[in-house]
């Protein structure tokens, strides 16, 4: 049986959502190049990304000359949370409380983090 597509962007798909999200908009070229500074791609390949992301509604476009030019169609904080949401369901029954205790489990919170999600709590509590 062939996998669900998930709700949020791939990894891939995100390396290049943070591209544009720094620099605003971007041809192909230009993209190309911010991600070749950590891994080697083809231009081909991130071509062919950007137009599956722009069929997503990941991005969107527009005809410069003979270019297209992309931009973020999502803000990073809609992006964060189709890759929560999608999580939250496919890892832990869709239950905030098993996510939030394997999260305290994984990795130790600072006394600062640990006020910042009581506070979180308590702000839930009052909606």
């Amino acid at each position: 049986m062939a996998r669900k597509a998930s709700a949020g962007p791939t990894e891939r798909e995100l390396d290049i959502l943070d591209v544009l999200w720094v620099r605003g908009r971007a041809g192909v070229r230009d993209v190309h190049a911010a991600l070749n500074e950590r891994e080697k791609l083809s231009f081909t390949a991130v071509q062919t990304m950007l137009q599956i992301m722009f069929d997503k509604g990941l991005v969107g476009r527009h005809l410069e000359g003979r270019s297209y030019v992309y931009w973020a169609a999502v803000t990073r904080e809609e992006a964060q949370t189709a890759l929560l949401g999608d999580l939250l369901d496919r890892a832990f029954g869709g239950s905030a409380a098993a996510l939030m205790s394997r999260a305290l489990d994984v990795k130790r919170a600072t006394k600062a983090e640990l006020d910042e999600i009581e506070a979180l709590i308590e702000k839930a509590r009052r909606r």
